[in-house]
């Protein structure tokens, strides 16, 4: 696993994170949360390949957002490696016995651990665990989907969650799926696709929009950026482009493609 890996690192002794955070930091960008608030806030905004939790106050914070991550769509596949308090300190601040059995996490240790051997863990774990990237196609025709589907399944780092036959269900499912990638076709019933694109990335910022199109004039292309997606694919060029493309929006950079008219 490369170092642009993002790992959270949950836990309110800054002994600990401090002495984590330098290990893991040459290999990995790290990010830091005391509370079960800041945590909640900073998976949103900076969506982490591996949470480590550690201990948080008060006593049962920890296992509140360790339920939090397990029922957001979004984030419920982030590995999650749990460190108890201490056993004198596990009344203030440790998991309660039925907390434990109920905890869904890759790996749960009890502290003191040492940094070194938790670098191992981690690394075994990112290896085991790669996050994909979750795709919502949006096309009118059956064949198209379909296609795509058959194109997206061989890729290890990437999982259809949906599909839509409208702009209107694209929306809808896009709401409901979160999905992190949402491939647009423009021309469909109920709502075309720049409509859709617009109400998505006013509702659902955090899903990028891909358009896909035969029309792929200057005027669709420009129409397209404005109204908030990320890039634009002829579906003539789909084949060559699309898995580059899916890739650079989900991580929110622009994909960009010239038309040759």
């Amino acid at each position: 696993m490369d170092g642009y890996s993002r790992i959270l690192i949950v836990d309110d002794e800054p002994e600990f994170t401090r002495n984590l955070q330098a290990i893991l930091e040459p290999r990995y960008q790290i990010a830091l949360a005391d509370s079960r608030s800041q945590a909640e806030t900073t998976v949103r905004t900076r969506k982490p390949d591996l949470v480590v939790l550690g201990t948080i106050v008060p006593r049962g914070d920890a296992f509140r957002f360790h339920q939090w991550l397990r029922q957001m769509p979004r984030f419920s596949d982030v590995p999650l490696l749990v460190i108890n308090a201490r056993p004198e300190e596990q009344l203030l601040k440790g998991w309660r016995k039925d907390e434990g059995m109920r905890c869904e996490a890759e790996d749960f240790l009890t502290k003191p651990v040492d940094p070194m051997a938790l670098l191992l863990r981690i690394e075994k774990l990112l290896d085991r665990v790669t996050r994909r990237i979750k795709v919502l196609i949006a096309d009118d025709h059956g064949m198209v989907r379909d296609g795509m589907r058959a194109v997206l399944a061989v890729q290890r780092d990437m999982v259809v969650v949906g599909d839509a036959v409208n702009g209107k269900e694209a929306l809808e499912k896009t709401l409901q799926l979160s999905p992190d990638v949402v491939l647009m076709d423009i021309v469909m019933p109920v709502m075309n696709g720049l409509d859709a694109t617009k109400e998505i990335c006013r509702a659902c910022p955090q899903a990028k929009v891909l358009m896909l199109s035969q029309y792929d004039d200057d005027a669709n292309i420009q129409a397209s950026r404005h109204l908030g997606a990320m890039g634009f694919i002829p579906k003539a060029a789909a084949s060559t482009l699309l898995i580059n493309g899916i890739r650079t929006v989900s991580q929110g950079k622009q994909f960009t493609y010239t038309s040759v008219n």
